[in-house]
């Protein structure tokens, strides 16, 4: 009843200050057209005074103008509160239209006054031209207040809903990555930042193929943590595009470490560029399960299936077969030949002597026992399965050019020790990426293991395309090593594929253990889950009924998703969403973010043209300066060979002669 009283209240204004508005057209009239008025007979007394009155104090006569701007002034107000029924045929088109047609009839009707016609038809003319271009711009007035009230298309996408105030502060300490921002709130772009304080409870980049995540967000995470003194390992499966970046930025940037740091190279396509480094180096070997470790994950790389049959015999078996194998040559002569090429030798040895070699160590019995049940009992099918399962994986690692890499020991993978911090980069090939991420993954899992310790330098791990290859004990490294100063920073393109790589319960866990997660264009199950985790907000609803001869407006509010997930489907290049971690110390109280991350191109593209090319390492020229890459290569592989084959005849002599284990060899013969 009181909202009913109001409107009426409203309408009596409304319409009151229309009248004034044409009290002021008829006020013009009857002042510039006073003679051909009186000739007509209409002469009021009392008006004239009034009027006369008004001239003397105000001038208001002086000028054509000012009676009729004011008519247009009380005539916009009272078509502010005008309460009508929308037309959809209502376009602005016909508004510009008739406000055209107004102005020009309603103020440029001057020049009537000009034209060669008697007094009395200029005054018919003006007083016809005054209210037609009136009339026209109520018109106009009435259907830009209907429009401005009534349209429901203003904002068909909720844009103004969902936006929402983000951070414009800068929060830096000496491990943050700071990104400069614009977003949307308001009805206005505003800058703002994306600090991440505390790049240790880890950072993950999803985005389908060209969304701008290595642009906008790993290329800057490897730039800032270089600045910043951070010992860093780079997984970089388009080699060499983030290897560049890192050379060239560390060359720039030496001043923020301590110790300066030396830029290491794995790269298996071109040796030349390629530093040599032996993954399972018995130094950093102290137990059997770090030989586990190992072949664990170079046979889960070779065959990804396995990973979701984990514990199944003919996946175990292998696994173990390796394991031992690489632990035997561990302690074989203080592991001289303990690396990863030898390995796959003695594997592809005759399985007779292999396993007599390795049962005739105490320590490898237990481990060896299915393999030996097989053997004892004359099971030749399922112990040549057993073996299959190893060998045929493996046989597509034996490439001289790989084992060239992987027998050296230009470096260690410790690269966080404080002494001697390095720039790892590791290069992978998408032609080869099946062969060649069984080697990376091993030098993962070697990593893993030797940077996740106290007392270290500060280090980072950026892995862009993480399914790309088997990233063994990634979990575990996310959820521990904060303390131990190991910033994780993870590039992949949505979580089904995720899923798909590292099997459902692995990369559930990464996904909810990491702390700072951005997120350009991602669809499906990826988007929802997404806007699941950044919540809902309270929204305001409008619902609007029209019909025939009135419209009912209701305004609600409901709880709903802060980014739904058809925004972040249908985001632009270079647009993110998602949400940061804060420190006890270093409060962001708006954690979530659906902005544009400001990257200066034109700084971009003359650094990237002024980038030098990554230095060769290995010479391969003799003194002749003849290019002997091929033959040095393929005599390594030749002498890994030979120093296989040597081990085996030098180990069944040992046997034969040893009392104790002349049992093996018979057992062999029978």
């Amino acid at each position: 009843m009181q909202q009913e009283d109001d409107l009426r209240g409203l309408a009596r204004v409304m319409d009151f200050m229309r009248a004034i508005s044409i009290l002021f057209v008829s006020i013009n009239i009857y002042w510039f057209c006073y003679p051909i008025i009186q000739k007509w007979g209409i002469n009021i007394g009392v008006v004239d005074k009034i009027l006369l009155n008004f001239q003397r104090s105000t001038g208001l006569f002086s000028n054509i103008l000012y009676t009729k701007l004011f008519s247009v002034v009380f005539l916009a107000l009272s078509c502010l509160g005008t309460k009508g029924v929308k037309n959809e045929k209502i376009t602005w088109s016909k508004i510009y239209v008739f406000l055209s047609i107004g102005y020009i009839l309603f103020f440029l009707n001057w020049w009537i006054w000009d034209v060669v016609l008697s007094s009395e038809n200029r005054t018919i003319l003006y007083i016809l031209t005054m209210t037609v271009g009136y009339l026209s711009l109520l018109i106009a007035g009435l259907w830009i207040s209907r429009l401005l009230k009534n349209n429901l298309l203003d904002d068909i996408f909720n844009t103004e809903n969902e936006s929402f105030v983000q951070e414009t502060r800068l929060i830096e300490n000496e491990y943050s990555v700071n990104l400069p921002t614009r977003f949307y709130y308001k009805k206005k772009w505003n800058d703002g930042w994306i600090n991440i304080v505390n790049p240790f409870r880890a950072s993950m980049i999803l985005g389908t193929p060209g969304s701008g995540k290595s642009y906008a967000v790993v290329n800057n995470y490897i730039k800032q943590q270089i600045e910043k003194g951070f010992a860093v390992y780079i997984y970089d499966y388009k080699f060499p595009d983030l290897s560049e970046i890192a050379y060239n930025h560390l060359i720039k940037h030496l001043d923020g470490y301590k110790v300066n740091p030396k830029f290491y190279i794995i790269n298996f396509d071109n040796p030349r560029e390629s530093h040599r480094c032996n993954p399972i180096n018995p130094a950093f070997m102290t137990d059997i399960s770090d030989a586990y470790e190992a072949s664990y994950t170079i046979m889960l790389n070779l065959n990804r299936s396995w990973i979701t049959k984990q514990g199944d015999f003919f996946v175990e078996s292998p696994i173990i077969l390796l394991a031992s194998i690489i632990w035997f040559l561990k302690i074989y002569q203080g592991g001289k030949y303990c690396t990863f090429p030898h390995a796959i030798e003695f594997l592809n040895k005759k399985y007779a002597d292999t396993f007599t070699i390795l049962t005739s160590y105490p320590e490898l019995e237990n481990y060896l026992s299915p393999f030996m049940d097989a053997w004892e009992s004359n099971a030749q099918d399922q112990l040549q399965g057993q073996l299959a399962s190893a060998k045929i994986p493996l046989s597509r690692m034996i490439s001289p050019a790989l084992f060239w890499v992987m027998t050296g020991d230009d470096f260690s993978l410790d690269i966080n020790n404080p002494e001697e911090p390095k720039i790892l980069v590791v290069g992978n090939n998408p032609d080869r990426q099946n062969i060649y991420s069984c080697a990376l993954g091993l030098y993962n899992s070697r990593i893993v293991k030797l940077i996740n310790k106290k007392h270290q330098l500060k280090s980072s791990v950026i892995i862009d395309e993480l399914p790309t290859i088997y990233f063994r004990g990634l979990d575990n490294l996310i959820a521990t090593a904060r303390s131990n100063k190991v910033a994780v920073c993870l590039g992949f393109q949505d979580f089904s594929q995720l899923r798909r790589d590292y099997g459902d319960k692995e990369s559930r866990v990464i996904e909810n253990t990491v702390g700072n997660i951005f997120s350009g264009q991602v669809v499906g199950e990826t988007a929802k889950t997404l806007s699941e985790r950044f919540g809902k907000v309270l929204q305001k609803r409008q619902s609007m009924t029209i019909n025939r001869n009135d419209k009912s407006t209701s305004i609600s509010t409901q709880m709903d998703s802060l980014i739904p997930p058809s925004k972040i489907s249908n985001l632009t290049q270079g647009m993110f969403v998602g949400a940061v971690s804060d420190n006890f110390n270093e409060r962001i109280e708006q954690k979530i973010f659906h902005c544009e991350i400001v990257v200066d191109n034109e700084k971009v593209k003359q650094e990237a043209a002024n980038y030098k090319k990554l230095p060769p390492i290995t010479n391969f020229q003799d003194e002749d300066e003849n290019d002997r890459m091929q033959e040095t290569i393929q005599a390594n592989y030749i002498r890994i060979k030979e120093d296989i084959q040597q081990i085996v005849l030098d180990e069944l002599k040992r046997i034969k002669k040893d009392p104790k284990l002349k049992h093996l060899i018979k057992e062999k013969e029978c």
